[in-house]
Protein backbone atom coordinates (compact mmCIF):
# COMPACT_ATOMS: atom_id res chain seq x y z
CA UNK A 1 0.00 0.00 0.00
CA UNK A 2 2.45 2.39 0.96
CA UNK A 3 4.62 1.96 -2.38
CA UNK A 4 1.31 2.27 -4.18
CA UNK A 5 1.21 5.82 -2.46
CA UNK A 6 4.15 6.56 -3.36
CA UNK A 7 4.38 5.98 -6.93
CA UNK A 8 1.24 7.86 -7.46
CA UNK A 9 2.29 11.58 -7.95
CA UNK A 10 -1.06 12.94 -7.19
CA UNK A 11 -1.42 11.34 -3.80
CA UNK A 12 1.99 11.41 -3.19
CA UNK A 13 2.78 15.35 -4.07
CA UNK A 14 -0.92 16.27 -2.10
CA UNK A 15 -0.23 14.69 1.12
CA UNK A 16 3.22 16.84 0.91
CA UNK A 17 1.18 20.23 -0.31
CA UNK A 18 -0.97 19.34 2.60
CA UNK A 19 1.15 18.81 5.11
CA UNK A 20 3.70 22.15 3.72
CA UNK A 21 0.56 24.13 3.84
CA UNK A 22 -1.10 22.85 7.37
CA UNK A 23 2.37 23.78 8.61
CA UNK A 24 2.34 27.13 6.54
CA UNK A 25 -1.10 27.48 8.54
CA UNK A 26 -0.40 26.50 12.04
CA UNK A 27 2.26 28.34 12.48
CA UNK A 28 0.82 31.81 12.25
CA UNK A 29 -2.09 30.65 13.70
CA UNK A 30 -0.35 29.54 16.65
CA UNK A 31 1.18 33.31 16.81
CA UNK A 32 -2.96 34.64 16.83
CA UNK A 33 -3.12 33.88 20.77
CA UNK A 34 0.13 35.76 21.23
CA UNK A 35 -0.94 38.71 19.33
CA UNK A 36 -4.39 38.69 20.29
CA UNK A 37 -3.32 38.93 24.11
CA UNK A 38 -0.27 41.50 23.10
CA UNK A 39 -2.71 43.87 20.51
CA UNK A 40 -5.55 45.60 21.45
CA UNK A 41 -8.37 45.04 18.38
CA UNK A 42 -7.22 48.24 17.03
CA UNK A 43 -3.86 47.24 17.15
CA UNK A 44 -4.87 44.17 15.15
CA UNK A 45 -7.36 45.77 13.28
CA UNK A 46 -4.13 48.03 11.77
CA UNK A 47 -2.14 44.43 11.09
CA UNK A 48 -5.27 43.40 9.28
CA UNK A 49 -5.54 46.65 6.88
CA UNK A 50 -1.96 46.44 5.63
CA UNK A 51 -2.27 42.17 5.49
CA UNK A 52 -5.61 43.06 2.96
CA UNK A 53 -3.80 46.29 1.74
CA UNK A 54 -0.70 43.89 0.38
CA UNK A 55 -2.90 41.33 -0.62
CA UNK A 56 -5.12 43.40 -2.83
CA UNK A 57 -1.66 44.84 -4.58
CA UNK A 58 -0.25 41.59 -5.18
CA UNK A 59 -3.37 40.70 -7.16
CA UNK A 60 -2.61 43.62 -9.52
CA UNK A 61 1.00 43.90 -9.51
CA UNK A 62 1.82 40.37 -10.32
CA UNK A 63 -0.97 39.96 -13.23
CA UNK A 64 -1.04 35.92 -12.35
CA UNK A 65 2.66 35.99 -14.03
CA UNK A 66 2.99 33.24 -12.02
CA UNK A 67 0.15 31.44 -13.30
CA UNK A 68 1.51 32.26 -16.74
CA UNK A 69 4.99 30.54 -15.86
CA UNK A 70 3.50 27.60 -14.87
CA UNK A 71 1.21 27.18 -17.72
CA UNK A 72 3.96 27.56 -20.04
CA UNK A 73 5.71 24.95 -19.02
CA UNK A 74 3.16 22.52 -20.62
CA UNK A 75 3.52 24.05 -23.88
CA UNK A 76 4.67 22.17 -26.40
CA UNK A 77 8.14 21.72 -27.85
CA UNK A 78 9.46 24.09 -25.32
CA UNK A 79 12.89 24.27 -25.12
CA UNK A 80 15.07 25.46 -21.93
CA UNK A 81 15.90 28.46 -23.42
CA UNK A 82 12.62 29.22 -24.35
CA UNK A 83 11.13 29.07 -20.45
CA UNK A 84 13.97 31.10 -19.16
CA UNK A 85 13.27 33.79 -21.44
CA UNK A 86 9.65 33.51 -20.82
CA UNK A 87 10.29 33.67 -16.75
CA UNK A 88 12.55 36.96 -17.72
CA UNK A 89 9.59 38.71 -19.76
CA UNK A 90 7.50 37.70 -16.63
CA UNK A 91 10.18 39.60 -13.82
CA UNK A 92 10.01 43.00 -16.41
CA UNK A 93 6.75 42.97 -16.27
CA UNK A 94 6.71 42.68 -12.99
CA UNK A 95 9.10 45.65 -12.09
CA UNK A 96 7.14 47.77 -14.47
CA UNK A 97 4.06 47.11 -12.54
CA UNK A 98 5.45 47.59 -9.03
CA UNK A 99 7.20 50.98 -10.32
CA UNK A 100 3.48 51.86 -11.53
CA UNK A 101 2.14 50.81 -7.98
CA UNK A 102 4.23 52.72 -6.05
CA UNK A 103 4.29 56.14 -8.44
CA UNK A 104 0.33 56.23 -7.73
CA UNK A 105 0.37 55.13 -3.93
CA UNK A 106 3.24 57.92 -3.40
CA UNK A 107 1.34 60.61 -5.08
CA UNK A 108 -1.78 59.60 -2.74
CA UNK A 109 0.19 58.06 0.08
CA UNK A 110 -1.88 60.69 1.99
CA UNK A 111 -5.45 59.62 1.14
CA UNK A 112 -5.14 55.69 1.62
CA UNK A 113 -2.83 56.69 5.14
CA UNK A 114 -6.30 58.24 6.00
CA UNK A 115 -8.70 55.88 4.98
CA UNK A 116 -6.86 52.45 6.24
CA UNK A 117 -5.52 54.24 9.59
CA UNK A 118 -2.28 53.35 8.27
CA UNK A 119 1.24 55.37 8.34
CA UNK A 120 2.31 56.58 4.47
CA UNK A 121 5.92 54.05 5.02
CA UNK A 122 3.44 50.98 5.72
CA UNK A 123 1.42 52.19 2.77
CA UNK A 124 4.36 52.57 0.33
CA UNK A 125 6.00 48.99 1.85
CA UNK A 126 3.16 46.93 0.88
CA UNK A 127 3.24 47.17 -2.87
CA UNK A 128 7.20 46.16 -2.25
CA UNK A 129 5.92 43.02 -0.25
CA UNK A 130 3.38 42.33 -2.50
CA UNK A 131 6.18 42.30 -5.35
CA UNK A 132 8.89 40.35 -3.30
CA UNK A 133 5.83 37.71 -2.72
CA UNK A 134 4.98 37.61 -6.36
CA UNK A 135 8.73 36.33 -6.83
CA UNK A 136 8.66 33.89 -4.18
CA UNK A 137 5.18 32.64 -6.17
CA UNK A 138 7.05 32.26 -9.53
CA UNK A 139 10.02 30.00 -8.18
CA UNK A 140 6.99 28.12 -5.97
CA UNK A 141 5.23 27.49 -9.41
CA UNK A 142 7.87 26.29 -11.50
CA UNK A 143 8.24 23.67 -8.56
CA UNK A 144 4.86 22.90 -8.53
CA UNK A 145 5.01 21.90 -12.58
CA UNK A 146 7.87 20.05 -12.02
CA UNK A 147 5.88 17.97 -9.12
CA UNK A 148 8.54 19.24 -6.58
CA UNK A 149 6.48 19.51 -3.64
CA UNK A 150 9.36 18.82 -1.17
CA UNK A 151 11.38 21.87 -1.95
CA UNK A 152 7.94 23.84 -2.53
CA UNK A 153 7.19 22.84 1.10
CA UNK A 154 10.42 23.80 2.25
CA UNK A 155 10.38 27.42 1.20
CA UNK A 156 6.94 27.98 1.96
CA UNK A 157 7.32 26.62 5.64
CA UNK A 158 10.66 28.23 6.48
CA UNK A 159 9.35 31.80 4.95
CA UNK A 160 6.22 31.22 7.57
CA UNK A 161 8.40 30.10 10.43
CA UNK A 162 10.61 33.57 9.59
CA UNK A 163 7.78 35.23 9.51
CA UNK A 164 6.79 34.51 12.61
CA UNK A 165 9.71 34.42 14.64
CA UNK A 166 10.43 37.95 13.82
CA UNK A 167 7.06 38.60 14.74
CA UNK A 168 7.60 36.87 18.25
CA UNK A 169 10.99 38.87 18.72
CA UNK A 170 9.32 42.19 17.77
CA UNK A 171 5.55 42.09 19.65
CA UNK A 172 6.59 40.22 22.04
CA UNK A 173 10.10 40.73 23.30
CA UNK A 174 10.16 44.70 22.08
CA UNK A 175 6.88 45.37 22.41
CA UNK A 176 6.90 47.11 18.84
CA UNK A 177 2.75 46.48 18.90
CA UNK A 178 1.53 46.42 15.05
CA UNK A 179 4.27 47.98 13.60
CA UNK A 180 6.59 45.11 15.22
CA UNK A 181 4.12 42.55 13.07
CA UNK A 182 3.81 44.40 10.01
CA UNK A 183 8.09 44.84 9.94
CA UNK A 184 8.19 41.08 10.34
CA UNK A 185 6.07 40.82 7.37
CA UNK A 186 8.41 42.54 4.87
CA UNK A 187 11.62 41.51 5.98
CA UNK A 188 10.28 37.62 5.81
CA UNK A 189 8.91 38.62 2.25
CA UNK A 190 12.20 40.77 1.11
CA UNK A 191 14.37 37.98 2.71
CA UNK A 192 12.72 35.02 0.56
CA UNK A 193 11.92 37.36 -2.84
CA UNK A 194 15.83 37.07 -2.73
CA UNK A 195 16.25 33.62 -2.45
CA UNK A 196 13.49 32.64 -5.05
CA UNK A 197 15.83 34.97 -7.13
CA UNK A 198 18.88 32.69 -6.74
CA UNK A 199 17.17 29.92 -6.64
CA UNK A 200 15.69 30.24 -10.50
CA UNK A 201 19.31 31.52 -11.15
CA UNK A 202 20.96 28.13 -9.87
CA UNK A 203 18.58 25.93 -11.91
CA UNK A 204 18.74 28.18 -14.90
CA UNK A 205 14.84 29.50 -15.07
CA UNK A 206 15.87 32.83 -15.47
CA UNK A 207 17.14 35.27 -18.15
CA UNK A 208 16.34 38.90 -17.13
CA UNK A 209 18.31 40.20 -19.85
CA UNK A 210 16.24 39.40 -23.07
CA UNK A 211 14.34 41.11 -24.74
CA UNK A 212 11.23 39.09 -26.24
CA UNK A 213 8.22 41.25 -27.13
CA UNK A 214 6.07 37.93 -28.25
CA UNK A 215 6.64 36.61 -24.96
CA UNK A 216 5.65 39.66 -22.80
CA UNK A 217 2.53 39.87 -25.12
CA UNK A 218 1.95 35.89 -24.44
CA UNK A 219 2.43 36.83 -20.50
CA UNK A 220 -0.14 40.03 -20.89
CA UNK A 221 -2.73 38.01 -22.95
CA UNK A 222 -2.86 35.41 -19.94
CA UNK A 223 -2.57 38.35 -17.32
CA UNK A 224 -4.74 41.17 -18.09
CA UNK A 225 -7.88 39.33 -19.09
CA UNK A 226 -7.60 38.00 -15.54
CA UNK A 227 -7.24 41.48 -13.98
CA UNK A 228 -11.07 41.93 -13.44
CA UNK A 229 -11.45 38.49 -12.36
CA UNK A 230 -8.70 39.20 -9.96
CA UNK A 231 -10.39 42.92 -8.89
CA UNK A 232 -13.52 40.43 -8.49
CA UNK A 233 -11.56 38.01 -6.19
CA UNK A 234 -10.64 41.07 -4.14
CA UNK A 235 -14.16 42.95 -3.82
CA UNK A 236 -15.01 39.11 -2.68
CA UNK A 237 -11.80 38.19 -0.26
CA UNK A 238 -10.82 41.74 0.89
CA UNK A 239 -13.12 44.62 0.62
CA UNK A 240 -15.28 43.55 3.54
CA UNK A 241 -12.51 44.79 5.81
CA UNK A 242 -12.37 47.67 4.12
CA UNK A 243 -15.67 48.34 4.21
CA UNK A 244 -15.96 47.29 8.15
CA UNK A 245 -13.43 49.75 9.24
CA UNK A 246 -15.03 52.50 7.45
CA UNK A 247 -18.68 51.61 8.95
CA UNK A 248 -17.70 50.34 12.33
CA UNK A 249 -13.81 51.22 13.08
CA UNK A 250 -10.68 49.64 13.40
CA UNK A 251 -11.42 47.73 16.52
CA UNK A 252 -14.57 45.69 14.71
CA UNK A 253 -11.98 45.29 11.54
CA UNK A 254 -9.98 43.56 14.10
CA UNK A 255 -12.35 41.36 15.72
CA UNK A 256 -13.19 40.21 12.32
CA UNK A 257 -9.77 39.84 11.11
CA UNK A 258 -9.65 37.24 13.36
CA UNK A 259 -12.56 35.22 12.72
CA UNK A 260 -10.93 35.66 8.83
CA UNK A 261 -7.71 33.61 9.81
CA UNK A 262 -9.65 30.79 10.98
CA UNK A 263 -11.44 30.36 7.93
CA UNK A 264 -8.37 31.05 6.24
CA UNK A 265 -6.84 27.73 7.31
CA UNK A 266 -9.46 26.36 5.36
CA UNK A 267 -8.39 27.85 2.40
CA UNK A 268 -4.32 26.99 2.65
CA UNK A 269 -6.05 23.38 2.98
CA UNK A 270 -8.10 23.61 -0.48
CA UNK A 271 -4.81 25.20 -2.37
CA UNK A 272 -2.48 22.56 -0.84
CA UNK A 273 -4.75 20.04 -2.56
CA UNK A 274 -5.45 22.06 -5.69
CA UNK A 275 -1.98 22.86 -6.40
CA UNK A 276 -0.94 18.58 -6.13
CA UNK A 277 -3.99 18.51 -8.50
CA UNK A 278 -3.50 20.46 -11.11
CA UNK A 279 -0.57 18.67 -12.76
CA UNK A 280 -2.82 15.88 -12.58
CA UNK A 281 -5.78 16.88 -14.27
CA UNK A 282 -4.14 19.09 -17.13
CA UNK A 283 -2.02 15.67 -17.69
CA UNK A 284 -5.21 13.77 -17.87
CA UNK A 285 -7.26 16.22 -20.02
CA UNK A 286 -4.42 16.32 -22.56
CA UNK A 287 -5.06 12.61 -23.33
CA UNK A 288 -8.84 13.62 -23.56
CA UNK A 289 -9.92 10.03 -22.53
CA UNK A 290 -14.07 10.15 -21.84
CA UNK A 291 -12.28 6.97 -18.90
CA UNK A 292 -10.45 10.07 -16.88
CA UNK A 293 -13.15 12.33 -17.74
CA UNK A 294 -15.83 10.78 -15.64
CA UNK A 295 -13.37 9.20 -12.84
CA UNK A 296 -12.56 12.83 -12.12
CA UNK A 297 -15.98 13.86 -11.81
CA UNK A 298 -16.88 11.55 -9.56
CA UNK A 299 -14.06 11.98 -7.59
CA UNK A 300 -14.55 15.92 -7.68
CA UNK A 301 -18.33 15.81 -6.17
CA UNK A 302 -17.24 12.92 -3.09
CA UNK A 303 -14.84 15.99 -2.90
CA UNK A 304 -17.91 18.57 -2.58
CA UNK A 305 -19.83 16.57 -0.37
CA UNK A 306 -17.57 16.12 2.52
CA UNK A 307 -16.17 19.63 2.79
CA UNK A 308 -19.98 20.59 2.51
CA UNK A 309 -19.99 18.56 6.15
CA UNK A 310 -17.22 19.84 7.42
CA UNK A 311 -19.06 23.46 6.89
CA UNK A 312 -22.01 22.67 8.51
CA UNK A 313 -19.94 21.20 11.84
CA UNK A 314 -18.64 24.57 11.62
CA UNK A 315 -21.50 26.21 12.58
CA UNK A 316 -21.31 24.34 16.22
CA UNK A 317 -17.85 24.21 17.19
CA UNK A 318 -16.73 27.14 15.53
CA UNK A 319 -17.45 29.42 18.11
CA UNK A 320 -16.25 27.56 21.18
CA UNK A 321 -12.62 27.45 18.91
CA UNK A 322 -12.31 31.19 18.67
CA UNK A 323 -12.60 32.38 22.22
CA UNK A 324 -10.41 29.82 23.15
CA UNK A 325 -7.84 30.27 20.75
CA UNK A 326 -7.71 34.43 20.62
CA UNK A 327 -9.60 34.79 24.42
CA UNK A 328 -12.66 37.07 25.30
CA UNK A 329 -12.03 39.98 24.16
CA UNK A 330 -12.21 38.76 20.68
CA UNK A 331 -15.49 36.20 21.33
CA UNK A 332 -17.72 38.23 19.08
CA UNK A 333 -15.70 36.57 15.95
CA UNK A 334 -17.45 33.95 16.54
CA UNK A 335 -20.99 34.97 15.66
CA UNK A 336 -20.04 35.03 12.35
CA UNK A 337 -17.07 32.10 12.01
CA UNK A 338 -19.51 29.32 10.42
CA UNK A 339 -21.02 31.48 7.58
CA UNK A 340 -17.02 32.86 6.56
CA UNK A 341 -16.12 29.07 6.86
CA UNK A 342 -19.15 28.10 4.49
CA UNK A 343 -18.12 31.08 2.27
CA UNK A 344 -14.57 29.23 1.91
CA UNK A 345 -16.07 26.10 1.25
CA UNK A 346 -17.34 27.37 -1.55
CA UNK A 347 -14.15 29.22 -2.78
CA UNK A 348 -12.77 25.68 -2.32
CA UNK A 349 -15.09 24.25 -4.66
CA UNK A 350 -14.85 27.33 -7.01
CA UNK A 351 -10.73 25.95 -7.14
CA UNK A 352 -11.83 22.48 -8.87
CA UNK A 353 -14.21 23.98 -11.66
CA UNK A 354 -11.54 27.45 -12.53
CA UNK A 355 -8.75 24.54 -13.56
CA UNK A 356 -10.95 23.97 -16.54
CA UNK A 357 -10.94 27.50 -17.64
CA UNK A 358 -7.10 28.07 -16.97
CA UNK A 359 -6.22 24.78 -18.84
CA UNK A 360 -8.27 26.27 -22.00
CA UNK A 361 -6.43 29.37 -21.61
CA UNK A 362 -9.77 31.26 -22.51
CA UNK A 363 -10.05 33.04 -19.44
CA UNK A 364 -11.96 36.25 -20.46
CA UNK A 365 -15.45 34.86 -19.10
CA UNK A 366 -14.00 33.90 -16.03
CA UNK A 367 -13.03 37.73 -15.53
CA UNK A 368 -16.94 38.49 -15.81
CA UNK A 369 -17.85 36.11 -13.42
CA UNK A 370 -15.52 37.53 -11.04
CA UNK A 371 -16.16 41.29 -11.12
CA UNK A 372 -19.87 40.35 -11.25
CA UNK A 373 -19.87 38.62 -7.72
CA UNK A 374 -17.32 40.76 -6.62
CA UNK A 375 -19.58 43.67 -7.17
CA UNK A 376 -22.87 41.75 -5.49
CA UNK A 377 -20.09 41.34 -2.47
CA UNK A 378 -19.44 44.86 -2.43
CA UNK A 379 -23.29 46.42 -2.60
CA UNK A 380 -24.25 43.57 -0.41
CA UNK A 381 -21.69 44.69 2.25
CA UNK A 382 -22.45 48.00 2.11
CA UNK A 383 -26.38 47.25 3.17
CA UNK A 384 -25.87 44.52 5.23
CA UNK A 385 -23.07 45.80 7.35
CA UNK A 386 -24.89 49.09 8.17
CA UNK A 387 -27.83 46.92 9.30
CA UNK A 388 -26.31 43.90 10.71
CA UNK A 389 -22.49 45.12 11.54
CA UNK A 390 -20.39 41.81 11.51
CA UNK A 391 -22.89 39.09 10.66
CA UNK A 392 -23.93 41.11 7.44
CA UNK A 393 -20.22 41.04 6.15
CA UNK A 394 -19.95 37.17 6.71
CA UNK A 395 -23.62 37.03 5.05
CA UNK A 396 -22.85 39.33 2.05
CA UNK A 397 -19.39 37.16 1.72
CA UNK A 398 -21.08 33.52 2.00
CA UNK A 399 -23.65 34.42 -0.58
CA UNK A 400 -20.91 36.11 -3.30
CA UNK A 401 -18.51 33.21 -2.96
CA UNK A 402 -21.66 30.32 -3.52
CA UNK A 403 -22.82 32.51 -6.23
CA UNK A 404 -19.19 32.82 -8.09
CA UNK A 405 -18.68 28.90 -7.39
CA UNK A 406 -22.16 28.35 -9.80
CA UNK A 407 -20.89 31.09 -12.63
CA UNK A 408 -17.58 29.77 -12.24
CA UNK A 409 -18.85 26.10 -12.69
CA UNK A 410 -21.15 26.94 -15.93
CA UNK A 411 -18.60 28.86 -17.62
CA UNK A 412 -16.41 25.55 -17.18
CA UNK A 413 -18.33 23.31 -18.77
CA UNK A 414 -18.80 25.77 -21.78
CA UNK A 415 -14.97 26.22 -22.12
CA UNK A 416 -14.04 22.95 -21.30
CA UNK A 417 -16.82 19.82 -21.43
CA UNK A 418 -16.93 17.54 -18.43
CA UNK A 419 -19.54 14.31 -18.09
CA UNK A 420 -21.50 16.25 -14.99
CA UNK A 421 -24.40 14.74 -15.91
CA UNK A 422 -23.52 11.54 -17.19
CA UNK A 423 -20.42 10.49 -15.20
Amino acid sequence: MFSKLKGNTFLAGSAVYLISNILNAVVPFALLPVLTRYLSPEEYGEVAMFQTLFGALTAFIGLSLHGAAGRKFYDGNLTESDLKEFIGSCFQILLITTLIALSVLFIFSGYFSNWLGLESNWVLLAALTAAATMVAQIRLGQWQVRKKAKSYGVLQVSRSLLNVGLSLVLVVIYLRGPDGRIIAQVVAAGSFAFLALWLLKRDSLLRFFVWRPDYIREALRFGVPLIPHVGGTILLTTVDRFVINAELGLAEAGIYMVAVQFGMTLSLLFDAINKAYVPWLFERLKHDKDSDKRQIVRYTYAWFALILLGAALSFFVGPWSITFVAGEQYSRAGDVIGWLVLGQVFNGMCLMVTNYIFFSKRTGLLSVVSIFSGFVNFVLLFILVRYLGLEGAAYAFCFSMALRFFLSWYVAHKRHSMPWFSF
